[in-house]
C-alpha cells in the first residue's frame, strides 16, 4: 500500500484498509466539508489557475534549484497531489479530457491540433480552412475538423450553470472542437468573475502560458532566474551548456509563473475572496522539453495539482492516491453539490460525491502530434509505468518542426546522427522501440531502462498488460481508426453537420424550447441582451410577460450552430 502522509484518503483503489490515525482524521476532514457544503447556503466560488507545460518541478514537490514560494503557499494551506496524470502528453488532447471528462481515445479527440479553433471567436466564429498540411497513414490529406463526441457529452460547466454558477474562461479553450456558446458565460481574454452579477457563485479559469513550450525560446533574452549550474540535468540528457542552458529557462519560466500565482493570491485576498473560493493549480501535462512533452510515461504525463480550500481546511495534506485531470471537471461538479452525470470516465476525488474507490491505474495515450504520427498506450500505477508501442518501428525521438525551435534538441538530433550520444540520453535516440516497455518508477524514474525483458519482473508486465487490454476494450479506443476514416465517422463525406433550427413553443406564459439534434444546448438571449456576446443556457422552461423578446440558437458538440429564431411574447 502506498503511504499517504498527513491525513491522506483521497482516491481510488478497492479494498484498501484505514490503519492509521492520519487517514481517519482525513476522512473526517472530507466527511465534515461535505455536510458543511451541504449545509451552507451560499455555494463556494471555484477557480482554475491552470498553467502549462510543467511537470513537478517546483520546491513544494522537493525539486533543488527553484524557488516557488507562492505555490508552496498553496501547498501549505491546501492538498498536495503527488500522483496527479494527464491523459496525453499535449495541451489540445489533454484539455479535451478535461473539459468533458472523458478520455480523447474515447470521444476520438486524440489526434493533436484538429482545427485552429483554439479560442473563442463569437458564437458565429468557428471556421475550418479547407486546406490542412497534414497527410494521414494511407495518404488522404486530413482537413480541419471538429471532435464529434457522442450526444451525451457536454462541457461540463454547463451543469454548473444550469445550478447557478457564472463561469468564464480566460481564455485557451484547446478543445479539439470550437466551444459551443453554451459553456461559458465569458470565454474571452477579458473574461473574468468580476463582471458577474454580485449574488452569483463563480466558477473561472484563467490559463498562464509563460510555461509554454514555445517560451523556452521566446523567452531566451528573460533573465535567468535559476543558475544553470544549480539543476540535476535528467539521465536522458547529456550534462552540457546547452541542455543546462534550457533546463534553466524551463525552470526560470516556471519562477515567473510562481510570481503570476503570487499576484492572484493577492488578489483574491484584496477582494475578500480568499475565505470562500476553492483554489485549483494545475498544469494540462508534463514538462516542455524533450521526452517530456508528446512523450507517454511518467516523464510526459505527471503533473502538479494542488488543492486550496477555504480558511486553510485540510491545510498541509499530501495524497499519493492517483489521480487523472480528467477527474478535475467531476470533482468540480461534486464540490458544487452536483452529482456528475455517469457517462463520464472521470470520477470525482473531493466534494459531496467523491468515489471510496482508489483507482489502481492512470491511463495515457500518444497519437499523432502536429504532422507526425505516434501510436502508443501507457498505463501507470505509481510504482511502475507500462507502455505498450502499436507501430515499433518508429524512432524513440521522431522529428517534429515545433519542437525542434529549441536550441538543445536541435544540438541532441545532430549528436545523435555523429553518433556521439552515449548511455542513458543514447536510449532515447534508439531507432526503433521496443513492442513493450516497463519501468520502475522508484528505482528509475527518467525511464531508461526497460524491465520488460526480464524474467523476475513478467508477473508486474503480465498485469499491466492485462490492464491496458481491458481498459481499450473498455473505452473503446479510437486510435485503431485511421484519422481520415475518423473524420468520415464525425463528418459525413467531410462536411460538417448543422444543428437543427430550435422550435419553440409557448403555454400560460412559459415558453419551451426544443432542438431535433440529438445532443444539442440551446441558448437564448431575452430583449436587451440580444446582441450581446453573453447567452443564457437553456434548461427549462421560460417565463415570459408581454412585450418580451427572445431570439434562441442550439449547437451539439462538432456540428455548425443552428440559425437564430426570434421570438415576440404578445
Amino acid at each position: 500500500m502506498r503511504t499517504v502522509k498527513n491525513n491522506s484518503s483521497v482516491g481510488f483503489k478497492p479494498k484498501i484498509t484505514i490503519r492509521t490515525r492520519q487517514f481517519i482524521l482525513f476522512s473526517l476532514g472530507m466527511l465534515v466539508m461535505g455536510t458543511a457544503s451541504e449545509q451552507k447556503k451560499e455555494k463556494y466560488n471555484i477557480l482554475w489557475l491552470s498553467c502549462e507545460d510543467i511537470d513537478p518541478i517546483l520546491s513544494c514537490y522537493g525539486t533543488k534549484g527553484i524557488e516557488t514560494p507562492n505555490i508552496d503557499r498553496l501547498a501549505k494551506e491546501g492538498i498536495r497531489y503527488n500522483n496527479a496524470y494527464s491523459t496525453v502528453g499535449v495541451c489540445a488532447p489533454s484539455r479535451s479530457s478535461i473539459i468533458t471528462g472523458m478520455y480523447p481515445v474515447s470521444i476520438g479527440s486524440h489526434n493533436m491540433r484538429t482545427s485552429s479553433n483554439v479560442v473563442y471567436r463569437g458564437v458565429d466564429g468557428e471556421q475550418y480552412p479547407s486546406h490542412h498540411a497534414v497527410t494521414g497513414k494511407t495518404g488522404h490529406n486530413i482537413p480541419q475538423y471538429s471532435v464529434v463526441p457522442p450526444f451525451e457529452v457536454r462541457c461540463f460547466t454547463e451543469y454548473l450553470r444550469m445550478a447557478g454558477y457564472y463561469c468564464t474562461n480566460n481564455d485557451k479553450c484547446d478543445y479539439q472542437f470550437y466551444p459551443p456558446f453554451t459553456a461559458w458565460d465569458e470565454n474571452s481574454k477579458t473574461a473574468d468573475y468580476k463582471n458577474r452579477p454580485s449574488e452569483m457563485p463563480f466558477f473561472s479559469v484563467f490559463n498562464h502560458d509563460i510555461t509554454h513550450e514555445s517560451r523556452i525560446w521566446m523567452n531566451a533574452d528573460h533573465a535567468q532566474l535559476v543558475a544553470p549550474d544549480s539543476l540535476e540535468v535528467p539521465a536522458y540528457y547529456p550534462d552540457i551548456s546547452v541542455v543546462r542552458k534550457d533546463l534553466a529557462r524551463k525552470y526560470s519560466n516556471i519562477e515567473e509563473l510562481d510570481a503570476q500565482i503570487g499576484e492572484w493570491l493577492a488578489r483574491l485576498e484584496k477582494e475578500g475572496l480568499l475565505d470562500n473560493t476553492i483554489v485549483f493549480f494545475w498544469s494540462d501535462h508534463g514538462g516542455p522539453l524533450l521526452r517530456q512533452k508528446r512523450a507517454v510515461g511518467n516523464t510526459g504525463l505527471h503533473v502538479p495539482l494542488i488543492v486550496r480550500f477555504p480558511d486553510k481546511r485540510l491545510a498541509g495534506t499530501v495524497c499519493n492516491d492517483l489521480v487523472s485531470l480528467m477527474d478535475l471537471g467531476p470533482t468540480v461538479l461534486s464540490l458544487a453539490g452536483i452529482k456528475p452525470p455517469g457517462y463520464m470516465q472521470g470520477v470525482p476525488f473531493l466534494g459531496k460525491y467523491r468515489t471510496e474507490l482508489k483507482r489502481e491505474a492512470v491511463y495515457g495515450s500518444a497519437d499523432r502530434f502536429d504532422e507526425v504520427y505516434d501510436f502508443s498506450r501507457s498505463v501507470i500505477d505509481g510504482d511502475f509505468s507500462y507502455i505498450r508501442n502499436f507501430e515499433p518501428g518508429l524512432p524513440r525521438v521522431y522529428r517534429n518542426k515545433y519542437r525542434e525551435q529549441i536550441e538543445m534538441t536541435q544540438t541532441l538530433i545532430e549528436m545523435d546522427k555523429a553518433g556521439s550520444l552515449t548511455g542513458d540520453a543514447a536510449y532515447i535516440f534508439k531507432d526503433t522501440r521496443e513492442v513493450e516497455e516497463l519501468y520502475d518508477l522508484k528505482a528509475d524514474p527518467y525511464e531508461v531502462h526497460n524491465l520488460a525483458g526480464l524474467p523476475e519482473h513478467r508477473g508486474q508486465l503480465l498485469k499491466m498488460r492485462k490492464q491496458l487490454a481491458h481498459w481499450q476494450l473498455t473505452v473503446n479506443d479510437k486510435g485503431f481508426i485511421e484519422e481520415y476514416n475518423l473524420v468520415q465517422l464525425f463528418w459525413p463525406g467531410l462536411r460538417q453537420p448543422c444543428t437543427e433550427n430550435p422550435v419553440v413553443k409557448e403555454s400560460g406564459g412559459l415558453v419551451d424550447v426544443f432542438c431535433a439534434t440529438k445532443g444539442a444546448s440551446i441558448g437564448y438571449q431575452l430583449n436587451d441582451q440580444i446582441g450581446t456576446e453573453r447567452w443564457l443556457l437553456y434548461h427549462k422552461p421560460v417565463r415570459l410577460k408581454d412585450g418580451d423578446r427572445m431570439v434562441v440558437r442550439a449547437q451539439r458538440i462538432g456540428y455548425k450552430i443552428s440559425n437564430p429564431i426570434y421570438y415576440q411574447f404578445k
